[in-house]
């Protein structure tokens, strides 16, 4: 809630309280994009060999 006065210390942006549904939308079908494509990276032949030798030196450290 904005009290007297608060627009024209904070700007036009005052009345911003939050992101909208649109928005909300947007950022999770975002999310989701990058959650697929790390999880395609990381399931990679390459990066799930380099994870696992990485878990065998460090169990073999210990």
């Amino acid at each position: 809630m904005l009290r007297r006065g608060s627009r024209a210390r904070y700007g036009r942006f005052a009345s911003d309280d939050g992101m909208t549904t649109a928005e909300y939308a947007v950022g999770t079908v975002a999310a989701c994009g990058f959650a697929a494509l790390l999880y395609k990276v990381v399931t990679s032949g390459a990066v799930s060999s380099a994870l696992q030798g990485l878990i065998r030196r460090a169990l073999g450290a210990v």
